[in-house]
């Protein structure tokens, strides 16, 4: 009888670790599905060939990444010095002030940005003088070249305008 109820709680056991595991694994590869499964940490790095905004293209004037949000558009010459300094460290590829957390997958859990795949959106620190950690200012790059700009930790966003 005790041996009976041993094996019945052992196989339960391992079927519910076999349902864990099965759906972690499903779900890692939902989230990968629109990176390729190869998720790459310079996936976002803006790249010199990137159309400015506003550029002539063609005679057609190109739109500003990001403008199609519905979000507000400010200027970077609009936002705090140290914005216009991280955007410069974005554009070089570092090095960042905080590099286990600058660079990193952003995961967009408020949905406050337009829903994208996993691993679309990188984010970065904007210094804020006087505080001892990372302070609740990022900027926010989308693989699309869109620029974002939070300076409540995420609360709320504006797209930049790196060219204005």
């Amino acid at each position: 009888m005790v041996n009976r109820r041993r094996k019945r709680i052992t196989a339960a056991l391992i079927g519910l670790i076999v349902l864990v595991v099965g759906g972690w694994l499903i779900k890692d590869a939902v989230s990968d599905k629109g990176t390729g499964g190869t998720p790459s940490s310079s996936a976002a790095t803006p790249s010199s060939s990137a159309p400015a905004a506003g550029a002539d293209n063609a005679g057609k004037s190109s739109r500003l990444p990001g403008s199609d949000s519905g979000l507000a558009v400010k200027p970077l010459s609009g936002l705090p010095s140290q914005a216009k300094d991280t955007w410069g460290l974005i554009r070089s590829d570092g090095p960042y002030p905080y590099p286990r957390n600058d660079g990193v997958t952003w995961q967009n859990r408020e949905k406050r940005l337009p829903g994208k795949e996993s691993g679309y959106y990188r984010e970065y620190t904007v210094k804020t003088p006087g505080s001892r950690d990372r302070g609740a200012r990022r900027l926010i790059f989308g693989k699309a070249h869109e620029l974002y700009y939070t300076e409540d930790h995420y609360g709320s966003f504006v797209v930049v305008d790196p060219n204005r």
